[in-house]
């Protein structure tokens, strides 16, 4: 059980508050309730571009670093698809310092074209490094297009093209920013050793007069149902041929989510699991294989990925992949295996509310989704499946049809090259 306590600001901020004797720290969590889906398609990676900027200055303080290291504070960020998220903690004896350098953020960044240049250019960099550079880089550069075909989970979070980071301009930058990032649009999650009147007064003095902004009605389209199987193959030159599967799953408010999370562990989580001791250790097929679920808001995906060993074709390595999918379509598993999984969260989850960071930045997630309170409640979504939910779940989830299949296959660099239907 978290405790916690709720105040709305005359601007629409939402403030959760929970206290924490334990420590002599405290957590600022801001989320906005802006990610990559809220971008137009010929200017994607904004979300992203933002997490870079917002540290980059802000209308009043043109370093956002040095005064928070000299309160002995750290901070970060990170994007998704569906939110932006940023963080401070300090000691809680300068707490202000965070009120401060937070709230002037979300009035204004200092929005300077050295700055813009700056931040654009360690996008693109980025951009190269995990999607360019190394080894199965692109991968879901070219996967989620194949699955979505109007949402705007059709791009990932760091931009589908280069281009639309280095073309953007000041002003396009500028309205992305008072479209998104208003008090009106995030949850200012607070916890540590702050009572609750301080943080309040605090909030009051620090993030009020931030008038509230016009935010755009989201009216996103819905992925139309798949039909089909989807395949493509490319040729990379890279270490070993590769299998990459993804399928599409219920969005993060659904009744059979916990479902899918759960089928995602039974499948490749640990040494353990089914996909690693019959394909990695028994048969020896590939040489890594691992599930796991994009945690989407909206409707998400199912990811499957496996690299072969050598001398195992494409073709061994996607039916011995079929035969486990199938199983666990069709045989009932033991009640075993599906507690072996539910206790392995609900102990993830308990250590992760532990720390009062992970208290807030949870908090602030839980209140986007409908209800801070429900964060108590998940563990429980867990326990009450049962083997009959999951074979009821695999068996809709792991349709041909609902498919797409990605061969990524090893070839010399001067030889590579695209084939597939999708």
């Amino acid at each position: 059980m978290i405790p916690f306590r709720r105040h709305i600001l005359s601007n629409g901020l939402r403030v959760l508050h929970h206290y924490d004797a334990s420590t002599r720290m405290t957590a600022l969590n801001v989320l906005y309730d802006v990610g990559s889906k809220d971008e137009s398609p010929e200017r994607t990676g904004f979300a992203h571009l933002f997490e870079h900027l917002m540290f980059g200055g802000s209308a009043n303080i043109p370093d956002f670093d040095t005064p928070l290291q000299k309160a002995g504070g750290e901070n970060n960020a990170w994007t998704s698809n569906d939110v932006t998220n940023y963080y401070t903690v300090v000691p809680t004896h300068n707490i202000e310092t965070a009120f401060w350098l937070e709230s002037d953020r979300m009035l204004s960044l200092a929005f300077s074209p050295e700055s813009l240049a700056v931040q654009k250019q360690v996008v693109i960099e980025e951009f190269k490094q995990r999607n360019l550079n190394q080894p199965y880089g692109d991968s879901y550069l070219l996967l989620r297009p194949m699955a979505y075909r109007v949402h705007p989970y059709r791009w990932p979070v760091i931009g589908k093209n280069i281009s639309h980071i280095a073309d953007a301009s000041l002003d396009e930058v500028k309205q992305f920013f008072f479209a998104h990032y208003a008090p009106n649009n995030a949850i200012l999650s607070i916890s540590g050793n702050l009572p609750f009147d301080r943080a309040v007064s605090l909030c009051e003095k620090w993030f009020a007069p931030i008038p509230r902004r016009e935010i755009p009605c989201r009216a996103l389209p819905q992925e139309p149902v798949q039909t089909e199987a989807r395949r493509m193959t490319v040729e990379r030159d890279v270490p070993l041929d590769a299998i990459f599967k993804v399928y599409h799953m219920a969005d993060r408010l659904h009744p059979d989510y916990q479902g899918c999370d759960a089928l995602s562990d039974i499948l490749a989580s640990g040494r353990s699991s089914r996909l690693f001791c019959r394909l990695v250790i028994e048969k020896k097929l590939f040489t890594e294989i691992d599930c796991s679920i994009t945690g989407d808001i909206d409707p998400g995906l199912f990811l499957l990925k496996g690299k072969l060993s050598p001398g195992v074709s494409l073709e061994q390595g996607e039916e011995a992949i079929e035969e486990e999918l199938h199983q666990i379509r069709e045989k009932i598993l033991e009640k075993r295996e599906l507690d072996k999984v539910v206790n392995r969260f609900e102990s993830n989850d308990l250590f992760s509310n532990l720390h009062y960071l992970n208290k807030a930045t949870n908090l602030a997630y839980y209140e986007l989704l409908g209800d801070a309170g429900n964060i108590d409640k998940e563990v429980e979504r867990y326990k009450k499946l049962t083997p009959l939910d999951l074979q009821r779940i695999a068996r809709g989830l792991f349709a041909p049809e609902n498919s797409s299949t990605l061969w990524y296959k090893s070839v010399p660099a001067t030889q590579g090259a695209i084939a597939g239907t999708f």
